[in-house]
C-alpha cells in the first residue's frame, strides 16, 4: 500500500482511429482489413520489471501479462493480470538523532532501532500485490469507439475496486480525434495492526490503544482528450484530467518526529513506553487534482521522436512539471534504440513539515513522508527492442532514477543541522518484454 501512489501512472493514448498514422510514424505498415469471418487472433504481451532502491531500501519485482482478442467483428476483448512482490526497509518519514532510536513496528508485536545519524527505515516492509482488469471495446456508430472496463486489485493491507468507460469520436476525415474518460474506484484500507487515531503517539510492545479499525476511500477521475494528426509525419495530443479522493487519504505508517525546538533532540514518549516521541500523520479526508498533459509525436527521417509535459496542480497546493522525451532510432524494420530521459519537480504540501516541535499547538494536518515534500526526480534509460523471425518481438530497457529533495523550512534546528533530514533517493529499474507474434 505504501507504494501505490508511485506504481500509479497515467493512462496516455493516442486512440486508435489513428493507427494508421501512428504505425507511419514507426515506420511500420498500418494492418490489412480484416474479413468478418477471419477474427484477429489473442495478441499477448508479458514483461518482468525489477525496480531496486538503494540503501537496502524498497525492492519491486512485477511479473504482467496483457491479451487482447477479437471476439467478434471489431469487437475486443482486454485481459490484464499483474503480480508485485515488495520487499526491503521503507522510511517511517520519522527523522535521525544523535542517539539510538527504537520504534514499534506497526503490528506491535516487534521492535526495530535505528543507529545515531541514520535514517529510520522500516524494516518489516513486506507485499504481495495482485491486479485484474478487464475490458471491453467495441464501436459505436461509423466514427466513434466505446470501452469501459473493471479492474481488482488486492494487497496484504489494501483492497481496490473500480470501473472505467471512456468514448473516443473521429471528425475532420479521421484526423481529429475527441476523447472522454470516467473512472470509478473504492479502495478499502485495511492496517497491519490497525489505523492509528491521527496525531496518536506511538506505544511500546503489544499497545495497540492507539488504533482504529478499517478504512475506506472513493476515488472519481475524469479526462477529456483530443488527438490531432498535423501532417503525413506528425501526431499531438492533449489532454485534461480531473481527479477527487474522498475519504481516508492518510498514509497509516508514517511517523513524525517531536523534537525540543532549541537542541533538536528527541523528546520523551508516553511514560512506560520506551520510546521518544513520535506522533502518527494525519492528512485531509479530501484531495482534488487537475493535470494538463501534452505530447507530441514526429517522424524523423524513418526515427521517432516523442516529447511531452505534464502539469499537476492539487487543493493540498502540491504543483508538479513532468518533462520526458524518447528518441527511437529504427535500424530497419526489425530493430531500434531507444534513449529516454525524464525530469519532474514537485512542491511540498502546505501541510507537509520535517519535524514536530514540543510545547507548540499541533497542526490541522501534518506528514513527513518525503513523497508530498519538495524534490527533483531524474530519469535516464535505454530500450532496445528486436523482431523475431516469427514475427513476435523482445525488448529490454534499464534506467536509472534519482531523487534529491529539500527538507521544510525552520526544521535544521539544533542538532538537526548536521543531520541529512531528506536523504537522496537512487533506484535502478530494469523491465524486460516480450510480445508474441501472430504467424
Amino acid at each position: 500500500m505504501q507504494l501505490k501512489n508511485r506504481r500509479n501512472a497515467a493512462l496516455r493514448e493516442i486512440g486508435t482511429p489513428l493507427a494508421a498514422a501512428t504505425c507511419a510514424l514507426l515506420g511500420q505498415s498500418a494492418p490489412g482489413v480484416v474479413q468478418a469471418q477471419e477474427l484477429m487472433p489473442w495478441d499477448i504481451d508479458t514483461s518482468m520489471l525489477i525496480y531496486s532502491e538503494s540503501d537496502g531500501r524498497v525492492q519491486d519485482l512485477s511479473l504482467n501479462l496483457w491479451g487482447r482478442k477479437e471476439l467478434r467483428e471489431d469487437k475486443f476483448l482486454g485481459l490484464t493480470l499483474a503480480i508485485d512482490s515488495l520487499t526491503g526497509a521503507s522510511p517511517s518519514g520519522a527523522m535521525p538523532a544523535n542517539v539510538v532510536q527504537t520504534f514499534t513496528s506497526p503490528s506491535g508485536n516487534s521492535q526495530y532501532t535505528v543507529a545515531p545519524g541514520e535514517q529510520a527505515l522500516d524494516t518489516s516492509f513486506l507485499d504481495t500485490r495482485t491486479a485484474l482488469s478487464a475490458s471491453w471495446e467495441m464501436p459505436v456508430a461509423r466514427l466513434g469507439l466505446l470501452s469501459v472496463g473493471a479492474n481488482l486489485s488486492d494487497e496484504f493491507d489494501y483492497t481496490s475496486t473500480g470501473v472505467n468507460a471512456r468514448y473516443a469520436r473521429d471528425f475532420n476525415n479521421r484526423n481529429t480525434t475527441l476523447s472522454f474518460g470516467l473512472a470509478l474506484a473504492n479502495d478499502t484500507v485495511s492496517p497491519v495492526g490497525g489505523s492509528p487515531i491521527p496525531f496518536s503517539p506511538m506505544l511500546g510492545l503489544g499497545d495497540l490503544r492507539n488504533k482504529d479499525g478499517d478504512q475506506s476511500k472513493d476515488v472519481t477521475d475524469f479526462l477529456i482528450g483530443v488527438s490531432q494528426v498535423l501532417n503525413r509525419h506528425t501526431i499531438i495530443q492533449i489532454n485534461y484530467s480531473l481527479s477527487q479522493a474522498d475519504g481516508y487519504l492518510t498514509d497509516p505508517y508514517k511517523l513524525l518526529s517531536v523534537v525540543d525546538p532549541v537542541t533538536g533532540n528527541p523528546v520523551g514518549g508516553p511514560p512506560g513506553s520506551g520510546r521518544f516521541g513520535y506522533l502518527f500523520e494525519s492528512r485531509p479526508d479530501t484531495r482534488d487534482k487537475q493535470s494538463v498533459y501534452a505530447l507530441l509525436k514526429r517522424n524523423v527521417g524513418g526515427d521517432v521522436l516523442e516529447v511531452s509535459y505534464r502539469y499537476m496542480t492539487d487543493d493540498w497546493d502540491i504543483d508538479s512539471h513532468t518533462i520526458e522525451a524518447r528518441y527511437r532510432f529504427n535500424f530497419g524494420a526489425s530493430r531500434y534504440l531507444q534513449p529516454h530521459v525524464r525530469f519532474y519537480q514537485q512542491s511540498a504540501a502546505n501541510f507537509y513539515t520535517t519535524v514536530l516541535f514540543a510545547g507548540a499547538a499541533l497542526p490541522a494536518y501534518a506528514t513527513a513522508d518525503h513523497r508530498l515534500g519538495e524534490f527533483d526526480g531524474l530519469t535516464l534509460g535505454l530500450k532496445y527492442g528486436q523482431e523475431t523471425s516469427r514475427g513476435s518481438e523482445w525488448s529490454a530497457r534499464i534506467e536509472y532514477y534519482t531523487q534529491s529533495g529539500n527538507a521544510s523550512p525552520g526544521a535544521a534546528v539544533g542538532a538537526l543541522a548536521n543531520l541529512d533530514l531528506y536523504p537522496d533517493l537512487n533506484a535502478l529499474i530494469a523491465q524486460f518484454s516480450y510480445k508474441f507474434g501472430k504467424r
